[in-house]
């Protein structure tokens, strides 16, 4: 599938936010406490968001008619869920795909480019999280060639920590 990144400006942080909400409500929808805050979040969450922004690590998934398909959150060191971490990786996150444009390959070209510039960047690994209480999610991770490698306990979830070593 071809597809591209744009880089996310603080002017359309609200497209942003309807995007995690419809993905929680999807995953509300399959019985699965993850990522419910963004149905009505709360201002650290909307100043986390504000925050990636700022730092360019918000891409939007546009098609080749440009039209919006999803958004990913890509960055060069992970301290919360990850600490200090001696080999250069990218980490993922807030991996979102509008659910008309779910089951068509989007997740999988997306983590496959990401892997791409990572190598391009002289990355040792690609790392991510999921909620380990969304199975299907690490599920899919796992088929996507990550290993489980940790798990990363937070306030509000319980992470599985993902890594694709890079050769």
């Amino acid at each position: 599938m071809n597809i591209k990144f744009s880089q996310i400006e603080i002017t359309e942080k609200e497209i942003v936010l309807d995007l995690f909400k419809e993905a929680a409500m999807k995953i509300a929808k399959m019985n699965i406490d993850h990522w419910q805050y963004w149905k009505n979040p709360p201002l650290e969450r909307i100043e986390w968001l504000e925050e990636g922004i700022r730092n360019k690590e918000f891409y939007f998934i546009k098609n080749t008619d440009s039209t919006t398909i999803g958004m990913v959150r890509i960055l060069k060191e992970d301290l919360l869920y990850w600490g200090k971490q001696k080999e250069k990786s990218l980490y993922i996150h807030s991996l979102v795909v509008k659910d008309k444009y779910a089951g068509k390959g989007v997740g999988k070209s997306i983590l496959e480019q990401i892997k791409n510039e990572a190598k391009k960047s002289n990355c040792k690994y690609l790392r991510l999280d999921a909620d380990s209480n969304n199975p299907k999610l690490c599920s899919y991770y796992e088929k996507q060639g990550f290993d489980k490698v940790g798990v990363k306990e937070l306030p509000l979830s319980t992470n599985n920590l993902y890594q694709k070593e890079l050769k």
